[in-house]
């Protein structure tokens, strides 16, 4: 059934689709899948494949047969949106996606640049932390998919209630807790993934100015083409020239974990590095619990730079 007949097939019958399981990943899988590789995976597997939309107008356009799960469902609030939330929240999301364990799920983000890249990523560390097996992003996001001539649909899915029981895992997680051992003991890389202002203390957002003790800024943006992610030997070429060597334990970070899993997708998923870990509350807990920073201001020159700020805002 190709694209095209599987959206007749969702106009004529109900939303409501039944997963079946498959015993491996579909033929062409891999983390991240270029718009015509997608396309021709569902052609050949359908609805053994779930597509999730979760930034974007899904209601304008998305991909036929694929389900919507907003990004802030995957977040938690301020003040830090990069910190988790309760393990049977997103237990309650994934069932109610119709996931389960062995459901190959690609996730789709809308493609407007490298940072909506970012949802993406973060909510793919979030599913594979939870025990999800076969995950894959989208390249270049529903933009991509519009760009390739590839059908479109605006009526929403909804899937039958899965049993997914959630099994979380620290794998691929560094905790504050972890950063400040890792200091401790050294030999580990701490990746600043935010842009050069802010590893240098000159901008900051949610957190205090600085980067944390003994990190190397490697920007997520550095990875891409316009609003695709580059392929694993150009990561690898990227990281190398950034100084990146393949430490023991590699730890992304930004402000909120957001720009970070970008950074540890592209390093992890993509080009193959071990143990590259997502500190997921990132800068916004670290300054809150008054542990040593890089390039942190003095107190005069902060409360000038916060007061600047402040004024900007007026004007």
């Amino acid at each position: 059934m190709t694209i095209r007949s599987l959206a007749l097939a969702t106009a004529l019958t109900t939303t409501l689709v039944p997963m079946t399981a498959l015993a491996e990943a579909p033929d062409g899988w891999s983390p991240l899948l270029e718009p015509a590789t997608l396309a021709a995976i569902l052609d050949e597997y359908g609805d053994d494949v779930r597509v999730i939309h979760i930034t974007g107008e899904y209601e304008a356009g998305h991909i036929p047969g694929a389900g919507w799960s907003p990004y802030a469902t995957w977040r938690s609030d301020m003040p830090n949106p990069g910190a988790l939330r309760d393990i049977n929240h997103w237990q309650a999301v994934v069932r109610e996606l119709g996931i389960e364990a062995d459901t190959p799920t690609v996730i789709v983000h809308a493609g407007r640049d490298a940072t909506d890249f970012g949802a993406a990523a973060r909510v793919y560390w979030t599913l594979k932390s939870l025990g999800v097996e076969d995950l894959a992003l989208l390249n270049g996001g529903y933009a991509g998919w519009v760009a390739a001539g590839l059908p479109q649909d605006t009526r929403p899915a909804s899937f039958f209630p899965s049993e997914f029981t959630a099994h979380w895992s620290d794998d691929w997680r560094a905790s504050t807790e972890t950063v400040a051992r890792l200091q401790a003991e050294g030999g580990a890389t701490l990746l600043d993934a935010r842009p050069a202002d802010f590893f240098e203390g000159v901008t900051w957002s949610v957190a205090a100015p600085g980067t944390i003790h003994g990190a190397r800024n490697l920007e997520y943006s550095s990875f891409f083409e316009g609003n695709r992610l580059v392929g694993s030997e150009r990561i690898r070429a990227v990281a190398e020239a950034a100084g990146y060597t393949d430490a023991t334990t590699t730890v992304s970070f930004c402000n909120t974990g957001h720009w970070a899993a970008i950074n540890w997708f592209a390093l992890s998923e993509v080009a193959g590095y071990d143990d590259v870990r997502l500190y997921a509350e990132s800068m916004a807990e670290y300054t809150a619990q008054d542990l040593p920073l890089d390039h942190a201001p003095n107190r005069l020159v902060y409360a000038y730079r916060a007061a600047a700020r402040w004024i900007s805002g007026l004007f």
